[in-house]
């Protein structure tokens, strides 16, 4: 084994940047670089999204509050938390607590700590500029109904946190950013 630093790949000189699209919730941009070895030009598909938030919610009964509603991508009803895009001018805590409220007419209840953020991550770096944040708001009460955007349709679950990782292992829930949130979710529940 070699004493050596590893070799760190170097960043690639965009050249030039054209807006392809413009959509209500993303932007398709393609940027020419410059590869930093050989020179050579190369076209990168870049999608411009806001960020986004995802939201672990508790009630006091410690069940989990999932929604299910069809998602045109795959052509399938899906079992996922809540969340969505972080609006201009909103924290990603507002985001969350908004998007809570719209999807599943739950908020937090009186005795609520503060929602706290448990994770992040880059949904995907390869061709998305965004962060996808995920929140854990406990101790959620019903709180009205739901405000859903014109374009949803949304039912919600209520379903005991221990039987979380069953859905997980049996397919249930499969959609990757929720998986994400629900490890996150996970790690912050280990002691320290």
């Amino acid at each position: 084994m070699s004493s050596s630093q590893p070799r760190r790949p170097l960043p690639w000189p965009v050249v030039s940047s054209k807006m392809e699209l413009a959509t209500r919730i993303f932007k398709l941009r393609t940027d020419t670089a410059r590869h930093p070895k050989t020179g050579r030009l190369h076209p990168f598909h870049i999608l411009e999204s806001p960020d986004w938030v995802n939201v672990v919610a508790l009630t006091p009964d410690r069940e989990m509050v999932l929604i299910r509603q069809y998602r045109m991508g795959t052509g399938e009803v899906t079992l996922e938390i809540p969340g969505g895009l972080i609006e201009p001018g909103d924290t990603p805590a507002e985001a969350a607590l908004r998007e809570l409220k719209e999807e599943t007419g739950f908020i937090p209840g009186p005795s609520s700590p503060p929602p706290r953020r448990i994770g992040l991550v880059k949904p995907n770096p390869a061709f998305l500029d965004n962060t996808c944040y995920t929140y854990l708001v406990e101790e959620v009460v019903p709180g009205g109904g739901q405000e859903m955007d014109p374009a949803e349709d949304i039912a919600v679950d209520l379903v005991p946190a221990s039987e979380l990782s069953g859905l997980v292992a049996g397919g249930r829930i499969d959609h990757g950013l929720v998986l994400n949130a629900l490890y996150w979710w996970e790690l912050d529940r280990r002691p320290a």
